[in-house]
């Protein structure tokens, strides 16, 4: 499982995106898992970053899924109309 930091915004996106893309490479499961559970401070950046991810995962073959987001997270992913694409109903609970 991957953890996100407490904080993803415009400014430090690139940086949380190569750590998890590195942690991403490493990992040896078939599916890739973030832990969105730190996540205090975020804006959209949060939903681009989470997008490549997702887009790396797919590209070696594995699953992508979010699990402990932030409620406000669901909601920037809602109204962007991304919720189901990143946060299906029983990883946002």
């Amino acid at each position: 499982m991957l953890l996100l930091p407490a904080s993803i915004n415009a400014r430090d996106a690139r940086d949380a995106l190569h750590m998890l893309a590195q942690s991403l490479k490493r990992e040896p499961a078939s599916e890739a898992v973030i832990d969105a559970s730190a996540l205090q401070q975020f804006d959209s950046s949060a939903l681009a970053v989470l997008l490549e991810c997702q887009r790396l995962a797919q590209a070696s073959g594995r699953s992508f899924a979010v699990r402990g987001a932030p409620a406000k997270l669901g909601q920037l992913a809602q109204l962007y109309g991304m919720n189901e694409l990143l946060l299906p109903a029983s990883a946002s609970a």
